[in-house]
């Protein structure tokens, strides 16, 4: 008698009639489906057709694109092989097989639905008292672009290029009409030529995007340097240097991606590499559920800039927070000031604490002398984080906004941009904290 289980690949199967058979009551697909259905119709961008194939549904093509996210499915064409070879997607997408073209289409191009779909799952939330919005927390991390870095340019390099390209460029037309005049075949000097001329315009957008970019920033700082101008002029005696005006020239060092011109370099720290990056940002719930509650993407390595225009936008969502707890990364006393103005309590740690282990590996660093600290709002956060009450609440703050990161790079796998441009991977980004909440939500449901 054989102590193994037969099996006969050969044998023909019936699966269960009823789709909602193939997976078990307290799967994640249910919940994302019955979430997606609370979006109204309008929130989509639908295309309008007079003839042809049918469409398929919007809120079949979002369940399916938010079951795929949090499930580590990030690709178009991975998503489209899933609706044949996994049966939580295939279930998702009723059994129907949009190809990836299809998908990569409606992701592109409805930002509102999913915007929409990130507040109901909120709302949802709300509903059933698994979200208290009383203290949140926020940071950022840097995610790859969809771009690779030695595709960034300098200024003072683009212009040298541009210069260089342009001789060629004249070189190969004067060698193109001297091929015309003879027997030679002339196909091969055009696309040599075309190739550089596609580069030179790749070139001349990046530099032109460079040069409005440094007008406008000379625009914004212009009134303070009027400001500015204006107290020096009415200085006596020995007055000092002269407040310099903002420059609408690029410096030569800055730098912008051919692939992506919205992405930056950047690093994560003094320890780590530089790579084309977006700086996303999320404000985590620490009141125990651990949802993300609102987003934003910026194109710069520092936090502090974001810091009240990505707490504010929840204003008009699901309400405003009490406290917000943020690290020093986020110290600005304009962002403080904002906040408080809507009634929020902002912790801002002041500093960097140097915690080591007692048997720390690493040689102890230098002893510095620490940094003063002048402004009066420092002042005033730093006294008020070393009370007893503040210090509690502000611990919670490593604990909750971390570890969504760690989840959404290790767990989900999402580690690098699909989509290019700020607004589509500002897009792609909400997308990714929709699966998450929708996969926390499921799991603190099912507990």
């Amino acid at each position: 008698m054989s102590r193994f289980i037969p099996f006969d690949r050969s044998q023909p199967y019936l699966l269960p009639p009823d789709l909602t058979s193939w997976l078990p009551a307290d799967d994640m697909a249910h919940f994302i489906v019955a979430a997606v259905e609370r979006v109204p119709m309008s929130a989509f961008c639908v295309p309008v057709r007079t003839g042809g194939k049918a469409q398929y549904h919007p809120r079949l093509m979002l369940a399916l694109l938010i079951f795929s996210y949090a499930n580590g499915l990030f690709s178009s064409r991975r998503i489209e092989r899933a609706t044949y070879r996994d049966i939580g997607v295939r279930f998702v997408a009723a059994n129907l097989h949009p190809d990836h073209d299809t998908i990569a289409t409606f992701r592109r191009t409805n930002r509102t639905a999913i915007e929409a779909a990130f507040a109901q799952v909120l709302l949802l939330a709300r509903e059933t008292g698994l979200l208290r919005l009383g203290v949140v927390s926020i940071d950022g991390t840097k995610i790859d672009a969809d771009a690779s870095k030695y595709r960034s340019l300098r200024y003072d390099r683009i212009r040298a290029l541009r210069e260089q390209l342009a001789v060629d460029i004249a070189k190969l037309m004067d060698q193109a009409e001297h091929a015309d005049a003879t027997d030679r075949d002339p196909q091969a000097l055009p696309e040599e030529l075309a190739r550089r001329e596609t580069l030179k315009a790749k070139l001349d957008e990046a530099c032109a995007r460079l040069e409005a970019d440094a007008k406008a920033q000379a625009e914004a700082a212009r009134p303070a340097y009027e400001k500015k101008k204006a107290m020096y002029d009415a200085k006596t005696g020995r007055r000092g240097r002269a407040p310099k005006p903002p420059d609408d020239e690029p410096p030569p060092d800055r730098q912008i991606s051919l692939t992506d011109p919205d992405s930056r370099l950047m690093r994560r720290s003094d320890a780590h590499e530089f790579r084309q990056a977006y700086n996303a940002q999320a404000v985590v719930c620490a009141e125990g559920s651990q949802l993300i509650v609102t987003t934003d993407v910026v194109a710069t390595s520092a936090d502090a800039p974001s810091f009240a225009s990505t707490v504010l936008s929840m204003e008009n969502t699901i309400g405003l927070p009490k406290t917000v707890l943020a690290d020093t990364g986020y110290a600005s006393g304009q962002a403080v000031r904002d906040l408080r103005k809507k009634g929020i309590d902002p912790l801002v740690a002041i500093g960097r604490p140097c915690a080591r282990r007692p048997y720390d590996f690493r040689p102890p660093p230098e002893n510095r002398e620490p940094r003063r600290i002048t402004e009066p709002w420092r002042l005033a956060m730093k006294k008020k984080l070393e009370t007893t009450k503040a210090g509690n609440i502000y611990r919670l703050r490593k604990q909750t906004v971390e570890p969504v990161f760690g989840i959404i790079k290790s767990i989900m796998g999402f580690r690098r941009f699909s989509l290019r441009g700020l607004a589509k991977v500002t897009t792609e980004w909400t997308l990714v904290a929709l699966a998450y909440n929708c996969k926390r939500m499921a799991r603190l449901q099912a507990a």
